[in-house]
């Protein structure tokens, strides 16, 4: 685990976290409040809108009756706009993100990465203050000892 993790707040605008993901060279950082809890995370998968969302197009609907009734849910275009047009982290970020424990295992960590396909993840103690990050290669370098 990294215990000198490198964080940033909801209210930060997007090009100060572009600077410090580029400064570190971070493939994603934890969004922290004033106290230190955890409020999300924002990874590159945040910042790049993939092909088949780049056009951002409204989901299929049927005009009827002067009603619009949306044959898919919105909720999935609603995310996509917020991410494209976001000004501030909180905007960009994913909110509660998946976490582990310091008194954790490695396996546990390991399983979680694998499953969900994360490079990394936080470490927040009980009262959700964040306290490191655990990596890919933290894992790794565990397991392999």
């Amino acid at each position: 685990m990294q215990r000198d993790v490198v964080a940033i707040r909801p209210e930060d605008d997007v090009e100060t976290l572009l600077g410090v993901m580029r400064r570190h060279e971070l493939p994603g950082v934890p969004v922290v409040d004033d106290s230190g809890r955890l409020m999300g995370i924002v990874t590159e998968a945040d910042l790049v809108i993939r092909d088949e969302e780049a056009d951002l197009h409204l989901p299929h609907h049927i005009d009827l009756l002067g009603g619009v009734i949306f044959l898919e849910p919105i909720k999935h275009y609603e995310e996509r706009l917020r991410r494209a047009i976001a000004s501030t982290v909180a905007d960009m970020m994913t909110p509660d993100p998946v976490t582990v424990s310091p008194q954790g295992s490695v396996r546990d960590a390991a399983r979680i990465i694998a499953e969900r396909g994360h490079n990394r993840l936080p470490v927040v103690d009980a009262d959700r203050r964040l306290v490191g990050v655990v990596t890919r290669v933290d894992v790794l370098a565990a397991l392999a000892r």
